[in-house]
């Protein structure tokens, strides 16, 4: 998408092409257009100047132009003389833009223009919010980070951020599952960012969600992250404060072991996986929640049933209701579960 509309139309937000000016100026009299409208101008959604409706995902709304104006201001008052040359065109297209929405106002099927909900389509718009996100950022960030082991590249990609949080002396405090112990991507990274970041882990979390100052999040809008939510709505951000905090009082310090399961032969990665089995769930599912790989999965689904002594997925699920593996870990102090048949197991 970037490519493509980069190399149709190369021009900024001050200097639109006709097919441009005229989808714009359509979204800013009727209140939006549909998405397929714009397919010949993508132009319009590489500058920001339309984004997907929160509502339904089939129409564009169009940023005010005021807020456009302003945007584009702060950016070429940071430019040298060059930028200077641009200042007038671009407050007179939008003035005229802005007097478009005036004269002519939304209908009112069309939703209303606001920044509680905000679509980010693709990920130069998801990178550049981020970027001004951690900008304003003064006290916390809070991050929970599904998937398992972080790649380099994922590391690599918000490094930037995360060192000038810590510069400016942000607290900083991310989930991961209990796979992402094994990584030492995430190790090195910590080991970096030092006392200004926290760790810790849980056998399975929700999905990505970064949380700045408690007053903008963020959070997937698809499935393939390439588009997402940026939310300033209070009750919602307060929300999934409340969700966060909830799984941090749950979670494990990372500099902390796992607990012993109690079963000599039973990690606590194949407890959990025990406890999703028993619930019924595929291996692909049990996989994709605990963030390891399929074939990892079966591979400590068959460790479980030689330890349990059970020889098929059947007889599996009896031997982990009998021994109590169906539910959730056992705490400290409760003594060691017992395999049907072998007595009691030695404690770990």
């Amino acid at each position: 998408m970037t490519g493509r509309g980069t190399g149709q139309h190369p021009h900024g937000a001050d200097r639109l092409c006709e097919a441009g000016d005229r989808v714009y100026s359509r979204a800013v009299r009727s209140g939006r257009v549909p998405r397929m409208d714009a397919e010949p101008v993508p132009c319009l959604l590489e500058l920001a100047l339309l984004h997907p409706d929160p509502d339904d995902m089939d129409w564009l709304v169009p940023t005010s132009p005021q807020e456009v104006m302003t945007r584009l201001l702060r950016v070429m008052y940071d430019e040298a003389k060059e930028s200077q040359r641009r200042v007038g065109s671009a407050v007179a297209a939008f003035e005229r833009y802005a007097g478009l929405g005036r004269r002519l106002p939304a209908p009112a099927s069309a939703p209303a223009e606001g920044t509680a909900i905000r679509v980010l389509d693709g990920l130069s718009r998801i990178q550049a919010a981020m970027d001004e996100a951690t900008a304003a950022c003064t006290t916390e960030v809070l991050t929970v980070q599904p998937g398992g082991i972080r790649r380099e590249a994922e590391l690599t990609e918000g490094l930037h951020r995360a060192l000038a949080l810590r510069g400016r002396g942000v607290r900083m405090r991310d989930l991961y599952t209990h796979v992402a112990r094994h990584g030492q991507g995430l190790l090195n990274y910590l080991e970096l960012m030092g006392d200004a970041v926290e760790a810790r882990t849980l056998d399975e979390v929700i999905d990505r969600l970064i949380l700045f100052d408690r007053t903008v999040a963020f959070i997937p809008a698809n499935t393939d992250r390439t588009m997402a939510l940026e939310l300033r709505h209070p009750a919602l951000v307060e929300y999934l404060v409340t969700v966060f905090e909830r799984l941090w009082r749950l979670a494990i310090p990372l500099t902390a072991p796992l607990p012993d399961t109690g079963i000599e032969g039973i990690s606590h990665r194949e407890q959990s996986i025990a406890a999703l089995l028993a619930e019924g769930h595929q291996d692909a599912v049990i996989a994709e929640r605990l963030g390891i790989s399929v074939r990892t999965c079966r591979a400590h689904i068959a460790r479980l049933s030689e330890t349990l002594g059970a020889a098929n997925r059947t007889q599996l699920g009896v031997r982990i209701a009998q021994v109590g593996l169906d539910g959730p870990p056992r705490a400290a102090g409760e003594g060691p579960l017992s395999i049907p048949g072998q007595g009691s197991p030695s404690v770990r």
